[in-house]
Formats: C-alpha cells, sequence, structure tokens
C-alpha cells in the first residue's frame, strides 16, 4: 500500500462530508413548514350561568358562588372517612384508569418513534466466510526429469467484511416536525383522556356511595314504619275483640303491615347492587366491601358552599374540553404531514465497507470503500392519492373542530342541568320537610281520636301511608341533592387541579403517571 496518499484520500473525504453538512445545514436553515400552523380555536360561551346560584332556603346554607374556587378534592366536602378511603382505593385499584395510563403510555411512546424520524439512522454490519475447494489429499511422486514433488490438491482462503451505512432525511418542507408536533398533541389528549377517566370515576364512587347510604336510610324508615304499623295492628285486634271494630279493619292494618313488609328485601337488594357497583369500580370482586359497607350510616350532607366559577373556567377545568382540543391540534398538524407529500424530500447518505485480506487489516485505508451523497425522491405523479390524502386529513381537521364546539355546549348543559336539578331539589326539600312534620301531626291525632273510638281507623291509615311516602320521598330527595351536587362538581371538570396537584396529592395519586 502507497501510505504516501493516505493523508490525502483522508482530507478530501472530510472535505466532501464537510460540504454535504453545510449543504444539509443550509437545506434545513432555508426550510419551510407546510400546512397551517394550529391556533387555539375560540368558544364562545356565556359570561354567567343561567341558574347561578341556589334559591335561599330556610333548611340549609348551601349556596353556589360565582368566584373561581379550587374544586380538585370536592368529594372531600361530604366529610365522610369512608368515602374519603374509598375514592383513595378507586384511584389505585380502578381498571379503567390503569387502561387509561396503559393508553398514555403507549401515546408517549409513540411520541418517541415519530420523533426518532428528525435524528439520522446508523447501521453496522460485518460477516466472515471460510472459503475452499478439494479434500485436503497430500500427493508425491517423482517427475520424468527424476525431480520428487508433492501435491496438495486443496485451496482455503479467509473472507473478512464489515460495513457502516448512515441515512439523514433532511426534513426540509417540515413533513417530520409537522409529525413530531401531531404526535405531541396526541400526548396531550392521552393525558386529558386519563384525567377524564379520573372525574368519572370519583363521580361514581361518590354517587354509589350516596345511592347505598339512601337505601340504608329508607331501610331504616321502612323498619321504623313497620314496627309503628304493627302496634297499631295490635290495637285494632284488641278493639275488634271488644267488639268495637269490625274485621274489615283488622285486614286493613295487617295489609298495610305486609304492604312495609315487602319494600324491606326490595330496598335490601338495591343496597346489596350498589355495593357490588362500588367494588367494581375498585377492582376487587363484589362481595369485597359487604363486611365494611353492610353497616348503616346517614346520607352526607352537602357542603355549605358550591363552586361554579364562570363559564369560561370549563375550558381549562374540563378534561373533555382539553382533549377535544389537543385532538384538534393534532388534525391540524396531519395536514402538513399530507401537504410535505407533494414536495421533494432529501436523504444524505453515506458508506464505508471493509474487505481486508485478514482480520489484522481494518485499520488500513487500502481496504476501505466508502461513498457519500445525496439522494432526492419527488413524487410526480401518484394518480392523486396525495391530493386526496390532504382533502382527508382537512375535513378530519374540520370534524375534530365542531367535536370541540359540541364538546364546549355540552359541557355548558352539563353544568346548567346539574344546576337546575341541584337548585330545585332543596326547594322540593324544604317542602317535604314540612309535609313529614304536618303528617306526623295528623296520625298522632288520628291514632288518639281511633283509640277514644272518636273515629274511624281509614283515618288512621291514610295517615300511616301518607307519613311513610312522604319519609321516603324526604330521604331520597337528600339523595338527590348529594347526587346532584356531585352530577355538578363533575360537571365543572372536578377531582382534578390542572395548574397544580395539592400538597397531598401523593395520599390519592392526582398526579402524572410516569
Amino acid at each position: 500500500m502507497n501510505t504516501a496518499t493516505l493523508p490525502r484520500r483522508r482530507s478530501s473525504s472530510l472535505r466532501i462530508l464537510s460540504a454535504w453538512a453545510c449543504c444539509s445545514a443550509t437545506l434545513l436553515g432555508a426550510g419551510c413548514t407546510v400546512g397551517p400552523d394550529y391556533h387555539k380555536p375560540k368558544a364562545d360561551v356565556p359570561t354567567n350561568y343561567v341558574n347561578p346560584s341556589a334559591p335561599p332556603t330556610t333548611q340549609s346554607n348551601s349556596v353556589t358562588v360565582v368566584a373561581p374556587v379550587d374544586i380538585a378534592r370536592w368529594w372531600e366536602t361530604f366529610n365522610d372517612p369512608t368515602l374519603n378511603s374509598l375514592i383513595k382505593r378507586a384511584i389505585d385499584g380502578n381498571l379503567d384508569l390503569k387502561q387509561a395510563t396503559a393508553r398514555l403510555r403507549a401515546a408517549r411512546a409513540q411520541m418517541g418513534v415519530v420523533g426518532a424520524g428528525q435524528l439520522p439512522v446508523f447501521n453496522a454490519d460485518a460477516s466472515y466466510a471460510r472459503n475452499g475447494y478439494g479434500n485436503g489429499n497430500v500427493t508425491t511422486g517423482v517427475s520424468r526429469l527424476g525431480h520428487r514433488y508433492t501435491t496438495n490438491n486443496a485451496y482455503r482462503t479467509n473472507t473478512y467484511l464489515a460495513g457502516f451505512d448512515a441515512s439523514w432525511e433532511l426534513d426540509v418542507f417540515g413533513g417530520v416536525r409537522r409529525n413530531v408536533e401531531s404526535a405531541d398533541a396526541s400526548v396531550t389528549a392521552a393525558v386529558e383522556d386519563r384525567r377524564d377517566v379520573l372525574v368519572s370515576l370519583i363521580a361514581e364512587v361518590a354517587v354509589d356511595y350516596i345511592q347505598l347510604r339512601g337505601y340504608q336510610l329508607q331501610i331504616k324508615i321502612s323498619q321504623e314504619n313497620l314496627e309503628a304499623q304493627q302496634q297499631t295492628a295490635d290495637v285494632t285486634r284488641r278493639k275488634l275483640g271488644a267488639g268495637f271494630v269490625s274485621r274489615l279493619d283488622v285486614a286493613n292494618a295487617d295489609a298495610q303491615v305486609y304492604s312495609t313488609q315487602s319494600d324491606i328485601p326490595a330496598l335490601e337488594s338495591s343496597a346489596q347492587q350498589a355495593i357490588y357497583a362500588m367494588s367494581l369500580l375498585l377492582g376487587e370482586e363484589p362481595g369485597a366491601l359487604l363486611g365494611e359497607l353492610l353497616t348503616t350510616r346517614p346520607v352526607p350532607p352537602s357542603p355549605p358552599e358550591v363552586p361554579i366559577g364562570v363559564p369560561a373556567g370549563l375550558l381549562r377545568r374540563r378534561p373533555d374540553i382539553r382533549r377535544a382540543e389537543a385532538q384538534l391540534h393534532a388534525a391540524t398538524a396531519q395536514i402538513g404531514v399530507a401537504t410535505a407529500q407533494l414536495y421533494p424530500q432529501f436523504n444524505l447518505l453515506g458508506s464505508l465497507d471493509l474487505e481486508p485480506a485478514k482480520i489484522g487489516g481494518f485499520g488500513q485505508w487500502a481496504n476501505n470503500v466508502w461513498s457519500v451523497g445525496p439522494s432526492m425522491t419527488w413524487p410526480i405523479f401518484a394518480g392523486g392519492r396525495i391530493l386526496a390524502n390532504i382533502d382527508l386529513q382537512n375535513a378530519t381537521q374540520e370534524q375534530a373542530l365542531l367535536t370541540y364546539r359540541q364538546t364546549v355546549l355540552g359541557a355548558l348543559r352539563d353544568v346548567e342541568n346539574a344546576l337546575v336539578a341541584y337548585g330545585k331539589e332543596q326547594q322540593r326539600r324544604n317542602i317535604l320537610v314540612e309535609d313529614v312534620a304536618a303528617n306526623q301531626d295528623a296520625l298522632a291525632l288520628s291514632t288518639r281520636l281511633y283509640k277514644l273510638g272518636q273515629t274511624d281507623f281509614l283515618n288512621v291509615l291514610n295517615a300511616e301511608r301518607s307519613l311513610f311516602s312522604a319519609q321516603t320521598q324526604l330521604a331520597q330527595s337528600n339523595v338527590n341533592i348529594a347526587t346532584d351536587l356531585a352530577a355538578l362538581y363533575k360537571a365543572l371538570g372536578g377531582g382534578w387541579d390542572i395548574d397544580a396537584p395539592p400538597a397531598t396529592a401523593p395520599t390519592t395519586q392526582l398526579v402524572e403517571p410516569p
């Protein structure tokens, strides 16, 4: 090998590589990003809600406030340790939330795959082969001239090969950058999807728990009424024995007892089904919570204030709105990805092949073969495929925009529905309180008069039925108020602090998954 030529060859190759590096930097610097730039969509929302506050009541201090308030841990306003524990365990074990977390990890991994398109790709390969022919037998003899000779009819060689190649797509028109932008927005959408699952999960646990306590309250009311009705039936039988009433009164009293008795098994069934529903939300088998929740506890009381903020706050708090916005961003970036296919694609290619005669010859320049240069691909004619794909992405972006607007309107409707339900139910509950008190007085008076023989049994029977109905409706109204409040917090995007998780977030895992 002529070693005098080695520095000149290396210098020449370095000049070529440097020239192409400068060329690629120039192309990248002068490149543009095709397709529309994303702009946050304008959402026309009212300045205030139609029903911004609950009506004044005499039985409750619960009112809504207009000022923005942190509602990240709204379930703690019920001041129920059991509910707090259930929600914490649901966040830890719910399978839907775990699936959403897995989808988020997949979106982040996809972001890494797409982002790798901005970097060069290097490959290396190597091989070794042993070549030869003949069986290796040695033949000896004497020639005609009298010389002795030896012949080996075998041939063996070693072949060593090693190579390196590299390619780098120069993203001159921004197709790769738009794809990265779209993938990044998809990650944001996956984050908000997980938040949406979390908000719904917390609300579902709270509603199921409130309904369970409501069923238990109705069972208690039924049992208390059943005891009072059985006492009335005993009085009626004694009056029948004394000849003061007919058997019709006894039959009516017994019928009332059996009617109330028949309500209790259905309520007990509903209570157990509510426990089974919560067990599923916690990712446990149906009977896992029976021992913990079968003991009767009161319905959680409503908090003194309900933070609702203003409609514009929904755009910041509601995860479904933020998810729809991120999906719109991703769809907008995909238009640029499709548009970039109209333009040439430039790649910088290079390779180095080594083929020494022996393994120690890899470092010798004479054994090296290298090449470096650019390539260009330009789809001159694709049968309209690229233009059709651009139209497709534009239509997809339009759908995403309409979905965003529909999501905003749906969020406003959810809040208004929850507000009017919460306010009107408070009015109804206050009336039912008065109704129960009046029926209690009517039953006490009719029972006293019946025992004195001054009224018939029908008045007592009607008073018992009316009191039982009013008490049941009042219990259900208390449940409705609590569930309406949970629905209101969910509609407001509660359960997640967008700006900063609370300091105690690790106890409930209200933090971004790794």
